[in-house]
């Protein structure tokens, strides 16, 4: 052997030893960091052991760890999908979970529900009663809800707080008093641009700033802070007497907060006291304190993780008697989680308390939601973008003028030295002043943002077995009646299949239930709650409803299938608020409001004819995810209705479909459809639009021109030939200057 060859193995061994232990030294001291809480140093030693082993799962698994609690979620979501894709969950079980959470953090919905759906499956036969697989079924549902919930349809203007208010570093506002915002911000005394700490002290305290035209320079508040400690979450009592705030000191690496109480004397806090273990139970993190007035009542609302919640920091209020006495607390278990219930603010006018959580469906990490309490709170309701973002949103309050409400958030535009979402910062959010509101063709547009709405139905409901045409049925109880049957479709579709496989099936049906039947009822209360306002306007509104099945059964029984589901979404709006929408329906309104639903029943004829229609294959023609996905109707749009605009077709079976059932090819079928013109002006119909401009189908007339009152027979012929299966021959009338005409159809089944 060489000596050349024999130095140069020395070197090696040399060298990789020496890389070894600088690997292990970078290492140790980047989990140090970690520990302490120095995200940003702790990053920089774990990039110079990667630039040594970056191909080692532990140490990307605690990269990635760190990104997280950094807070850089796009990194973070990179290197836990690594971790993932070498170890599949073996190793670090979390790593697919905290995958689809970064991805949904990045705002890429899409993508995240189709890792949580994997999630799904992994942690059902890891656990399927631990946190993983619960967690994973909420945030699938809440991607499905924040891609359909997605745009800013608010009024609302967003203003981020001057940048000497709002530093690189992280600001959260607690509450306007008078004309000055107190607010909280982790500062350290001296901070490099690239974020390095060059003082030991870098703790949150608590400042102000005085509010006239623009914001007044921030100052220190003397008498709430101390030099080795944090203070944060500020708010006064009811007479301004006390004020109320958190005090948090390191506990090993982790931090104890308590709420403390100081006295108000001519300006200044003085006197401080922690408050009683009735409220910072011993060994409990105790802080986001808020207080504010229930019917008569001073009332302390406050986060902690005590013993009696429902998982991680909950929600809990306390009744104050003679301004220092509190009655036992008082979890609101209707809101609280398995996960961080944050920053409760309490609207005394309206009863409702605004809060932030990481649970229900949201665009990001923490959401900010409302909950209004009658004689008892109610479902959480998100507060939308832009309050909200993929990021963490948190501190919501109101003014007390309720014209402006704050919220604290790390979006995207926050200031930051390195990492874009690294820090919160204070935005004012207020309502944009119009000169003029927005127009009823502006405001129907928003609305027709939110469609289709899509509705399911088990299979030959309602009313199975029947031929009519209308059903008694509401689509809420028939809805009901479905999710009920989630067990006996998982059963059923499974049935057959072994072990894996047949739990992935039971996943995949699931994954249908949450991803179409339950978001179409989220997406029809939403919707609804749109149209309703417009109507309260004295709107007249035009909504067009599609109707669909599966091909089970006989075509033409099909379309009375598709009438009857249209007929149960009528029943549902009969019977919502009380029959709120009875009088738009029966036109008697007294605002002159009207709801007119178009119909189109269109039965199997648009279903995917790759669906089964074997009635002794129950599995793929009843149970399966392809067959339960055509049984369905939509709302398709909603336009207003000008007078112009009324022409209707007069059919003896009150629809603009003719079905003319199975029939030969080469048959060539006709059909008379009779139009009115019931509006005050004359129409004048423009165009005549074949679907396809299909050559086959040929549409003929005597006049193009009808008065007010005048009715005219429209001929719709359909030759067959060369045509199998399925078939709809449809053409659109336009008349006058109206965007979308009246649609006129034939549908068959061609043998």
């Amino acid at each position: 052997m060489s000596r050349l060859y024999i130095g140069f193995i020395l070197c090696f061994i040399s060298f990789a030893s020496f890389s070894q232990q600088d690997l292990k030294r970078y290492l140790d001291f980047a989990r140090e960091k970690y520990k302490q809480g120095d995200y940003v140093y702790s990053l920089e030693y774990y990039q110079k052991a990667m630039q040594l082993d970056s191909n080692t799962v532990n140490t990307l698994w605690e990269y990635a760890e760190v990104l997280r609690a950094y807070k850089d979620y796009r990194k973070a979501a990179y290197y836990y999908g690594e971790v993932y894709s070498r170890e599949e969950g073996e190793m670090y079980p979390n790593s697919l979970l905290y995958y689809g959470l970064m991805t949904k953090q990045t705002g890429d919905y899409e993508k995240a529900i189709e890792i949580f759906k994997k999630a799904k499956k992994l942690y059902r036969r890891l656990d399927a009663r631990g946190y993983a697989y619960k967690k994973s079924r909420v945030e699938l549902e809440s991607c499905i809800w924040a891609k359909a919930n997605q745009g800013d349809f608010s009024d609302l203007i967003m203003e981020p707080l001057p940048d000497y208010i709002n530093t690189k570093n992280a600001e959260f506002a607690h509450r306007v008093e008078g004309n000055t915002l107190y607010f909280s911000s982790l500062r350290a005394d001296s901070i490099s641009a690239a974020e390095e700490v060059y003082s030991t002290t870098y703790k949150t305290q608590i400042y102000s700033s005085e509010i006239k035209e623009q914001y007044g320079k921030d100052e220190l508040v003397d008498g709430v802070n101390w030099e080795h400690s944090n203070s944060g979450n500020g708010t006064f009592s009811l007479d301004k007497k006390r004020f109320y705030f958190s005090h948090c000191r390191e506990n090993g690496h982790n931090y104890q907060c308590k709420i403390l109480v100081a006295y108000v004397d001519k300006g200044k806090f003085v006197d401080i006291d922690t408050l009683g273990e009735i409220i910072n139970y011993p060994g409990a993190n105790t802080t986001m304190p808020f207080i504010g007035e229930w019917d008569g009542e001073e009332v302390l609302f406050y986060a902690s993780d005590r013993i009696g919640g429902k998982g991680g920091m909950d929600i809990w209020y306390s009744f104050i008697k003679n301004g220092n006495s509190f009655k036992k607390p008082i979890n609101i278990k209707m809101l609280n989680s398995e996960d961080n219930e944050l920053s409760p603010f309490w609207d005394s006018a309206e009863k409702t308390l605004y809060f932030s959580s990481s649970w229900y469906d949201g665009f990001g990490g923490y959401d900010v939601f409302k909950s209004t309490y009658t004689s008892a709170f109610g479902e959480p309701e998100n507060l939308l973008e832009p309050i909200n973002s993929p990021a963490n949103d948190l501190y919501y309050f109101k003014t007390s003028t309720k014209d402006s409400a704050y919220v604290s958030s790390n979006r995207l535009g926050s200031n930051y030295s390195k990492n874009p979402t690294c820090c919160s910062d204070i935005y004012l959010f207020r309502k944009e002043i119009q000169p003029e509101p927005p127009t009823i063709e502006e405001t129907l547009e928003d609305l027709n943002k939110r469609l289709p709405v899509t509705l399911y139905f088990h299979n030959d409901i309602p009313n199975p077995r029947s031929w009519d045409t209308t059903t008694t049925v509401n689509y809420i109880d028939s809805y009901n009646d479905y999710i009920g049957m989630l067990d006996q479709y998982k059963k059923e579709y499974s049935a057959g299949l072994k072990a894996e496989k047949a739990e992935d099936a039971k996943e995949d049906i699931e994954d249908f239930f949450i991803e179409y039947v339950e978001q179409g009822v989220k997406d029809l209360n939403q919707f609804i709650k749109l149209l309703t306002v417009e109507l309260e306007k004295g709107h007249k509104i035009e909504m067009t409803v599609k109707g669909f099945a599966s091909p089970l059964a006989k075509t033409d029984y099909n379309v009375n299938l598709a009438k009857r589901r249209i007929t149960s979404l009528k029943n549902y709006l009969r019977n919502y608020q009380d029959g709120l929408y009875i009088q738009y329906l029966d036109k008697t309104a007294p605002n002159g409001a009207e709801l007119r639903i178009k119909e189109i029943p269109y039965g199997e004829y648009v279903a995917n004819q790759l669906t089964s229609d074997n009635p002794n294959d129950v599995k793929n023609s009843v149970f399966s995810r392809a067959a339960a996905i055509e049984r369905k109707i939509e709302i398709q749009s909603v336009d207003i209705i000008r007078q112009e605009d009324t022409l209707i077709t007069l059919l003896s079976s009150d629809n603009m479909i003719h079905v003319a059932g199975k029939q030969k090819e080469g048959t060539e079928i006709e059909t008379f459809f009779t139009i009115k013109n019931e509006g005050e002006t004359p129409i004048q119909m423009t165009d005549f639009i074949i679907t396809d401009n299909n050559p086959n189908v040929i549409v003929s007339y005597s006049t193009t021109h009808l008065e007010p009152g005048e009715s005219i027979p429209i001929k719709l012929s359909f030759d067959t030939t060369g045509f199998k299966g399925h078939q709809i021959a449809e053409v659109e009338i336009r008349y006058n200057s109206v965007e979308k005409g009246l649609k006129l159809a034939i549908v068959a089944e061609i043998e």
